[in-house]
């Protein structure tokens, strides 16, 4: 896919640097835009994910081909959660709108109804004004 494609032109010097810009999501009220470095994988990136431990392995087929594929992998997964958080930034960002657009729905059928009523009330008054006046010439 997009991720393969961007990866071999990386490996093959015709880029430089992979970029990944996307939406954090940090809570239903709060997201954030993010532009992320992903390849060259950058030095605090690679000493957060190591570790002390300097066991000597041996990888079959060889450990470049090893690297090569969970590198693919690494990326792919990268990507793959910013766009969910991408996604789940999108809800939220539109429930806020709803929820925002119901409350001034109600606020401005609250306030058609008050006017409505007071309308009514004023129409009903005149009523009985022009009936007692009538009765009262009678």
């Amino acid at each position: 896919g997009p991720v393969k494609i961007q990866l071999d032109a990386y490996a093959a010097g015709e880029i430089d640097a992979v970029y990944l810009a996307y939406t954090r999501f940090i809570n239903t009220m709060k997201q954030e835009p993010v532009l992320e470095q992903l390849l060259p994988l950058s030095a605090e990136r690679l000493q957060e994910d190591s570790r002390e431990y300097s066991w000597d392995y041996i990888y079959e087929p060889d450990a470049q081909s090893v690297l090569d594929e969970l590198l693919l992998r690494y990326i792919e997964s990268l990507v793959y959660q910013s766009v969910a958080e991408n996604m789940a930034s999108e809800q939220s960002a539109r429930m806020v709108a709803m929820k925002a657009a119901s409350d001034n729905a109600k606020k401005v059928i609250d306030e058609l109804q008050l006017s409505y009523n007071k309308a009514r009330q004023a129409a009903i008054t005149k009523e009985l004004s022009e009936i007692v006046g009538g009765a009262a010439a009678v």
